[in-house]
Order: structure tokens, then C-alpha cells, then sequence
């Protein structure tokens, strides 16, 4: 019911009055009146004025399951079923149980916080509680196996899409999956499988989003940042969630349909910061230096090399790095 109620006040422009909220949902006076006292509890300003009802004066950056789907608009399968956790060891570790149990497509595992938050090639990701987006997808994409590694770089650009979106900042992708604001990682995603040779069972892409992070540890301070410290403003995160399954069904159909990047690679390289510019590809071989042209239809990063031989990089096989820098 608070879901309900938040919603309305949400789309409501002025004051809503009791009894029309009691006559929409066939509650009484005093279940409203509850469910509008825990909302304020949780930190929502609404303002109760008689004979005119009830209006919310300013929401909360709270994070939990009515608040998500209350912000929620246009989705048809995204965050279809939400758990949400106030402390998890890890919301990737949750939702492949979930989905071990039968979790449908779109379930949604959320966290306040993380203790054992997981970063790509085995690093940890630092998630403190009330300040970032912690949360994995759940996918049951009837696709071939192999054609699954772009589902990251989809997952990036619907991210990079709602950043750039609510807060106005000039975000970036760098290959192939973190999002940048003036050259500093706001974003990490990490996507794990469970497949058999043919079929895929199920994927889960976490991702981990620095939104009103204020300070960063010493030793990722020079290449890390949030949206707050970027755009000098504190970023609602149910917002950003919402938006961004929003436009990750949008760009998840057009993937589904080719099962490669075909219809999204001009969008994404118009995104991606790599672009033109030079890098090095760190491999476990061979490393080498060159310019990055963009992707093929595999998400693969195309890179000229200094004797002018176009290569096709593998993402998860190499780290990518500006020559000078993070980016």
C-alpha cells in the first residue's frame, strides 16, 4: 500500500486529499494515515493540511522495494519481482541463489550495502550504505551462449544513458563496461553466467554505481569519483534505477533480436570514450600500444596498432588504459 500511496503523491501535483486516496486503494482513513506516518518515518516530507489532504514536499533518498517501484514507469519485465537487503555480502552471490531457485527474468537483487561487493578479476568493490546504487539483474535470455559477453556493453549504455540523463554530466563508456565523468570511474559492472554447452541458464550482471559518495580510499581516490562529487548536487537513486531499466529493455530487444551489437554499435561508439584516441591493451602475452576505432558487432574493441594492423580485443581477456591515464 505504501508503494501505492508514494506513487501518487509522486504524480499528483498539489495536495491529494484523504478520501480520495481511501476510495483508489478501498482502505480506511487510518490505514492511510499509517502508511502515511511510516513513509515520514523513512524520511519523506509530506505535509497533512485539513480539507485539502495530503502532498509530498520532498522524497527521501532512501532505497528500498515500494521506492523503487514507485518510481518506476514504462517497464514491462525490469525489476519485476525486487529483494531488497539493508546488508548483503554480495547482491551477484544472491541473485545466482535466486535464480538456483527459479527467480523469473528481471528479478532484481538491491543493497544498501555490501561487505564482499565484487569487482572484476577478483577485486573487491567498496559499497558504503546510503551512498551508491548496489544491485544485480537477473536475465533468461533464450540466446546461444556465446553471444552472451554483450549484455555488459548493453548494461553500460542504458546506465550511461540514465546518468547522463538525471544529472546533466557528460558520462562516458570505457571499454567495455565502466562509465567515466571527466576522466574519473563513476561505474563497474560485473556479469557472471551459468550456461551449458547450448543454453544459457541464467546471467546476472551486477552493478555498482558511486552516486553521493563523498570520499574514496587513498588507493583508488586518483582514478574514482560519484555523480555528487562530479555534479555538486546529491543524485536520488531510485531515479537512476528506474530510469535505467527503462532504457535497458529498450536496448536489451534490439540485442535479443540480432544477438550481437549490429543495431546499437553506432550508439555506443558515439558513447564511448576510447574512441580515436591512444591506448594500451594490457595482456597476459602481449601488450601493445594503439589507437581504438570503435567496436565490431561481437562488442569487441577494434584497435589500429602503430604498423596500422587492426586487431579485435576480447573484453574480460585484457585490460584497456589510456596511454597516459585511466582513460
Amino acid at each position: 500500500m505504501k508503494e501505492k500511496i508514494l506513487r501518487m503523491l509522486k504524480e499528483t501535483e498539489g495536495y491529494v486529499s484523504g478520501q480520495e486516496i481511501c476510495e483508489l486503494l478501498g482502505v480506511s482513513r487510518t490505514a492511510v494515515w499509517k502508511n502515511i506516518n511510516q513513509l515520514k518515518e523513512e524520511g519523506y516530507e509530506i505535509e497533512a493540511v485539513q480539507n485539502r489532504g495530503y502532498i509530498l514536499k520532498q522524497t527521501a533518498d532512501s532505497l528500498s522495494e515500494f521506492e523503487i517501484k514507485s518510481e518506476i514507469n514504462g517497464c514491462e519485465w525490469f525489476a519485476g519481482d525486487i529483494y531488497f537487503y539493508h546488508e548483503i555480502g554480495s547482491t551477484n552471490d544472491e541473485c545466482k541463489k535466486l535464480a538456483e531457485e527459479g527467480a523469473k527474468h528481471g528479478t532484481l537483487v538491491v543493497a544498501e550495502k555490501q561487505t564482499k561487493g565484487k569487482g572484476r578479476r577478483g577485486r573487491s568493490w567498496e559499497s558504503p550504505k546510503g551512498t551508491g546504487i548496489w544491485m544485480t539483474l537477473l536475465l533468461r535470455p533464450d540466446i546461444e551462449p556465446y553471444n552472451s559477453s554483450g549484455l555488459t556493453l548493453v548494461t553500460a549504455m542504458a546506465i550511461n544513458k540514465a546518468v547522463q540523463e538525471i544529472t546533466g554530466l557528460d558520462a562516458k563508456i570505457k571499454w567495455p563496461n565502466d562509465i567515466v565523468v571527466n576522466g574519473k570511474k563513476v561505474t563497474g559492472i560485473l556479469t557472471e553466467m551459468s550456461a551449458q554447452p547450448e543454453m544459457i541458464n541464467y546471467i546476472v550482471i551486477g552493478i555498482g554505481i558511486n552516486v553521493n559518495t563523498e570520499e574514496f580510499p587513498e588507493d583508488i581516490a586518483k582514478t574514482a569519483s560519484s555523480l555528487k562529487i562530479e555534479s555538486g548536487k546529491t543524485i536520488k537513486r531510485s531515479s537512476i534505477i528506474a530510469l535505467f531499466g527503462k532504457y535497458f529493455e529498450q536496448y536489451y530487444a534490439k540485442y535479443i533480436k540480432t544477438q550481437d551489437m549490429s543495431l546499437l554499435i553506432d550508439e555506443y561508439n558515439k558513447e564511448l570514450i576510447n574512441v580515436d584516441r591512444q591506448i594500451k591493451v594490457l595482456a597476459k602475452e602481449n601488450s601493445y600500444t594503439g589507437i581504438a576505432k570503435g567496436i565490431n558487432r561481437h562488442g569487441e574493441l577494434i584497435v589500429e596498432t602503430e604498423n596500422k594492423e587492426l586487431k579485435n580485443v576480447v573484453a574480460g581477456e585484457v585490460s584497456v588504459r589510456g596511454l597516459y591515464g585511466y582513460v
